[in-house]
């Protein structure tokens, strides 16, 4: 592909999303295959908040655990790696998304360990936990109907219908 001169290639970075310019020091262009939309509960409050997450589940693991590691020295790598039970090496592939994502369990841990929601990190690895797939197994029909009901309604409606059922209000 051809640029016309005095034009700056626009790239996005490809964990905060933020256009860069090919002269900035920045990342290459990635293509990221499971560049998903997720949403995910605010920091301020994660009960009703929530935002569209663009990256990967290792870029978002990695920035998660470099975020903690300014404040506390123990969310290296290694003392993460260790924490989880997995190898150093393994979980910088998981970062770097070099690997396929991890199990079930090697998540939970990861989201307890980082503070993060393991729902949604299971999402960002095209997974459903084990609780949630024995729920719609109960009653497949009703839950597959409800999902696609919802697929198409803004995200205050679904919160809304969270919150009613959360709170009993039927």
């Amino acid at each position: 592909m051809r640029r016309r001169p005095g034009r700056a290639a626009l790239f996005v970075h490809p964990c905060t999303g933020a256009p860069v310019h090919q002269n900035q020091s920045a990342p290459t262009r990635i293509q990221f295959p499971n560049n998903l939309n997720f949403i995910k509960p605010s920091l301020h409050n994660r009960k009703n908040v929530y935002y569209v997450v663009h990256m990967t589940l290792g870029a978002y693991i990695r920035e998660a655990r470099e975020k903690l590691r300014e404040g506390d020295r123990s969310y290296s790598l290694r003392q993460v790696a260790q924490r989880i039970n997995v190898e150093p090496a393994y979980l910088s592939k998981i970062e770097r998304d070099q690997v396929p994502p991890p199990g079930e369990d090697t998540i939970r841990r990861l989201a307890l360990d980082l503070g993060e929601d393991p729902d949604l990190m299971l999402a960002m690895a095209g997974k459903v936990s084990s609780d949630l797939q024995e729920i719609i197994r109960k009653r497949p029909q009703v839950f597959a109907d409800l999902i696609r009901q919802l697929k198409e309604q803004p995200d205050k409606a679904i919160l809304r219908i969270v919150r009613e059922v959360r709170d009993g209000e039927w």
